[in-house]
């Protein structure tokens, strides 16, 4: 009994030993917060890290740049990764990083990983971020390059009939909120993938308290993310920010009824973790097929870290699962 108390006393009781000696060299290293940089200083930190715990570089038969024209002229960049020749299903992956930091760049290990497990071609998006573009230019941003790929991805030997989304963070808000959109205008898709989502408007459930400082994602960082993304305390309670419980424009929340099937990748030790618990009920509620791993003792960020967490590498390989099965059944 005492011990079991004492678990929840103390919250780093619950990391792995791997992911507490992380967490430890983290707060060694004293780096400056995020939240106490620009927003550039914050980018160019987190672009330093990124990498700096990821797996060996997955060699595939294509990586290659290109440019999608956004609905106001702007070329949003995309990177598509293909592990073979010939048409291949896709996943349309959005990058983390509150919406303020990330890019292609960071995120080009986990992309090339989930391209060659999962044997499908991956695009990866350069979507506008905060604070030079507000909400909702990121979603736009994600559910443009959604709607080419839906148009005109056979020309880049994309299967456009089985198509997933998929994201980390608030790049898994991004992909959720494109799921949403895509059944608003009846377009199928085999399978929304989120790791650790970003689904609520109000940082207020429990784990948000209990996670708040010495886990990676620290409350301070996501004031200071939103506070860069938002235009006002109203886009907060908007379905496209916050698709647990925003609302449309119509003061309804959004319908999840007919919404693509969920695979949920979810960190323990993560101030998201009950609201991405709760969107899953949610869609579950609405007759949504979900699958929820809970990933014990590991943190948000954790699937970047496969050089030091083994849960990462199992991530990886349970998504990439998902998405064969999502795609052969679609």
């Amino acid at each position: 009994m005492s011990h079991h108390h004492d678990r929840h006393a103390n919250p780093r009781a619950l990391l792995t030993p791997a992911m507490r000696s992380v967490m430890d060299r983290i707060a060694r290293a004293g780096h400056v917060p995020m939240h106490a940089m620009s927003p550039e200083q914050a980018r160019a930190a987190y672009a330093a890290g990124a990498d700096v715990l990821e797996l060996p570089t997955q060699k595939l038969h294509l990586v290659e740049d290109f440019a999608v024209s956004a609905r106001d002229g702007h070329p949003i960049g995309v990177r598509h990764y293909a592990p073979a020749a010939g048409p291949l299903p896709v996943l349309v992956y959005f990058h983390g990083g509150g919406f303020t930091v990330g890019s292609v760049a960071t995120h080009d290990g986990l992309c090339r990983r989930l391209a060659h497990l999962a044997g499908c071609a991956v695009l990866s998006v350069d979507y506008r971020l905060a604070p030079d573009y507000k909400f909702p230019v990121a979603h736009n941003d994600a559910w443009d390059v959604i709607s080419w790929v839906a148009q005109a991805g056979t020309t880049r030997n994309l299967v456009s009939t089985k198509m997933a989304v998929g994201g980390d963070s608030a790049g898994g808000t991004l992909a959720a909120a494109s799921a949403i959109e895509a059944k608003n205008v009846g377009l199928g898709l085999a399978l929304q993938l989120l790791f650790y989502p970003g689904c609520a408007g109000h940082q207020n459930t429990p784990s948000h308290r209990k996670f708040a400082s010495g886990f990676v994602l620290e409350e301070p960082h996501i004031t200071y993310f939103f506070d860069h993304y938002v235009r006002s305390a109203a886009d907060r309670d908007d379905w496209r920010f916050a698709p647990l419980d925003g609302k449309g424009s119509d003061g309804l929340e959004a319908d999840l009824s007919g919404v693509a099937p969920a695979w949920f990748g979810l960190a323990e030790c993560d101030p998201l973790v009950d609201e991405g618990v709760a969107y899953a009920d949610r869609l579950r509620m609405a007759g949504v097929a979900v699958e929820l791993e809970i990933y014990r003792g590991t943190v948000h960020e954790f699937i970047k870290m496969g050089r030091a967490i083994p849960q990462a590498a199992e991530a990886h390989a349970h998504a990439a699962h998902a998405l064969r099965n999502a795609f052969s059944t679609h």
